[in-house]
């Protein structure tokens, strides 16, 4: 199994804006972190955790957390916010593409606001699914393509110039959605949402928060494959 860098993103300047925005926007984004969280149990795997806002809202049935973080700064937050968490949580380093962990470990697998700024979605689900056990679940809360014609041609032309330089790799014209079917996902309720709900639209506004699932090794009948 391949294993990344210990630092395979470095983006400090981005980690710090992101530390000070992202917790002045949790009374709004808290909630959503509920749902995407709720009935959670066993064992987690959460890729591209970030300052762990998330860990203090996983539910108590979940066993443990495995948190991947690549950025050194970002990394060091969510230690602290791991030793806060009232469930297990070990964060470690690693990249989505490389993902440092066993095969069909984890009963879930979580993405929040990272298939983004990953740098290969395809071989970052690819991974997702490699490390869920079959039948496991995916929860997500990821931004991209949305609004109207406008918007959309906005946001490609802002990831061909200057959004993934001022922000950290991170891209808005992306289909998570869509990203996750062609992984081989079976994608289940979706609701799409606005972030902020109010206000003029971001090219950042356009969110979907869902639940997906690794397709298990039987067919319909319930059979093995041959």
């Amino acid at each position: 199994m391949a294993r990344a860098a210990k630092d395979a993103v470095h983006h400090p300047l981005f980690a710090r804006f992101y530390a000070r925005l992202s917790v002045s926007a949790e009374p709004r984004i808290g909630p959503l972190r509920d749902e995407l969280l709720a009935g959670l149990s066993g064992r987690v795997i959460e890729i591209g955790a970030g300052n762990g806002l998330n860990f203090p809202r996983y539910p108590g049935a979940v066993s443990e957390v495995v948190a991947i973080e690549p950025e050194h700064s970002l990394r060091r937050l969510a230690l602290e916010a791991a030793l806060r968490a009232e469930v297990p949580v070990d964060v470690v380093p690693g990249a989505a593409e490389a993902l440092p962990v066993k095969s069909e470990a984890f009963d879930a697998a979580v993405v929040s606001l990272v298939l983004c700024s990953v740098r290969d979605v395809r071989r970052s689900l690819s991974e997702v699914r490699r490390v869920l056990r079959p039948g496991g679940e995916l929860r997500f809360f990821e931004h991209g393509r949305g609004g109207g014609r406008a918007m959309r041609t906005a946001q490609r032309a802002l990831d061909g110039s200057v959004w993934p330089l001022l922000f950290g790799g991170c891209h808005v014209s992306r289909d998570p959605v869509a990203a996750l079917r062609d992984a081989g996902f079976e994608v289940g309720a979706v609701r799409e949402v606005l972030v902020p709900e109010q206000g003029p639209r971001l090219p950042s506004s356009y969110c979907v928060l869902g639940r997906a699932r690794r397709p298990d090794l039987t067919d319909s009948t319930g059979a093995a494959p041959a």
